[in-house]
């Protein structure tokens, strides 16, 4: 009677995925599940744990059916602790642009950018600077002269870090492309959009986010430093949880709606989910950008990026949010392909004991737990 019984609830949990079941709201906290009842291998996760002990992750979580599938910190650390978020803190402040638009505090994205700073002085202005807008600013397309490549020095990231004004350094500085012509990365840009944020709200961008973004679902944990004049760091200098970082992931997942509240536009995902600037990487021809987030879209998949592989990727396809935190770089489409492969249905699997304890066992190796039986098998 107990197999007929667990045979039944295996074959329920299929149909209800194969029907389209109502969303889970992991607001009040994530429910949990083996990798089989949300069709996923566990002994191929094994693997992705594996390989993030190989590329120094602090942390791998996936989220498939709004059910958190697997869960890994490595040593030395934990869950408990909030990990910085490096750059990943720019899709935060993209997002709240978002919210902002949504909420009908920003009538429009090509709105100019030199109309929320008439206030100020503002060096080097010319017809290309008076052409910036919001959607530029989003973009990393602003055309404003700035050298912070994402494979070497970031000197004007370093100069601006060392001015007593990060906003007016960056609309002084000069142009050097038109607005839109091409992809430059740009953390006074992200800067720039904070000071936006305190200018639509009255509040800076750290309180606005607490009001409408990290209350609504329910994130416990976000330390988000400000600058010498009062604004969130747009761009860089947020931590949070990793399961707080996989809500912003679901959020998007569930297409910006969170329970009964619509808090992103549909549209505003839709442009994330389909980027089309071409970052110009050398060695990475496919990936593009939109709105804050980065996007491998031969992968199927979008992603908030942070330095040393901070990571909140969205697989709208397959209904899955995976989250890293790492102390070192990581293939994103390797990343991208480990995740994938291990989604083998829509609906239930049967249980898989071996592949279970082979994930079990992944997981004690990764927190540092010596084995009690290793056997032959070779994780990495």
């Amino acid at each position: 009677m107990r197999s007929l019984f667990v045979v039944l609830a295996w074959l329920c949990c299929g149909v209800a995925f194969a029907q389209g079941a109502e969303p889970i709201w992991p607001t009040q906290g994530w429910q949990t599940s083996i990798p089989e009842e949300q069709g996923m291998d566990s002994a191929t996760l094994a693997g992705l744990v594996a390989f993030g002990k190989m590329r120094s992750f602090d942390s791998v979580l996936l989220v498939r059916h709004g059910r958190i599938v697997l869960e890994t910190y490595y040593a030395p650390y934990s869950g408990g602790t909030p990990h910085a978020i490096n750059s990943a803190t720019k899709s935060v402040m993209g997002s709240l642009i978002g919210i902002a638009l949504k909420d009908g505090l920003l009538d429009r994205l090509d709105r100019p950018l030199l109309d929320f700073f008439r206030d100020r002085p503002i060096g080097n202005v010319d017809e290309r600077k008076k052409a910036i807008t919001i959607q530029h600013l989003l973009d990393m397309t602003s055309g404003i002269d700035w050298h912070e490549p994402l494979t070497g020095r970031p000197e004007t990231f370093f100069e601006m870090m060392h001015s007593p004004d990060w906003i007016g350094f960056t609309l002084d500085r000069p142009m050097s492309n038109a607005p839109g012509e091409t992809f430059n990365y740009n953390t006074g840009t992200s800067q720039l959009l904070s000071a936006i944020i305190t200018k639509l709200t009255g509040m800076n961008a750290r309180d606005y986010a607490q009001a409408r973004l990290f209350t609504p679902l329910g994130i416990s944990t976000a330390n988000w430093p400000l600058d010498s004049q009062g604004h969130a760091t747009g761009g860089f200098g947020m931590a949070m949880l990793p399961r707080d970082m996989a809500k912003i992931g679901y959020l998007y997942l569930r297409n910006g709606a969170w329970e009964d509240k619509r808090i992103l536009s549909p549209a505003w995902i839709d442009k994330v989910s389909h980027a089309t600037v071409d970052m110009k990487l050398p060695g990475a021809p496919d990936l593009r950008y939109s709105n804050s987030f980065w996007a491998l879209p031969n992968k199927q998949v979008y992603m908030a990026v942070g330095y040393h592989c901070q990571l909140i990727m969205v697989f709208h396809e397959l209904d899955i949010v995976a989250v890293t935190t790492a102390r070192d770089f990581c293939p994103f489409g390797t990343l991208a392909d480990l995740v994938s492969r291990a989604v083998k249905s829509e609906t239930a699997l049967p249980p898989d004991t071996a592949g279970a304890d082979l994930l079990a066992l992944a997981i004690r190796h990764a927190a540092g737990e010596k084995p009690a039986e290793a056997g032959s098998t070779n994780l990495r």
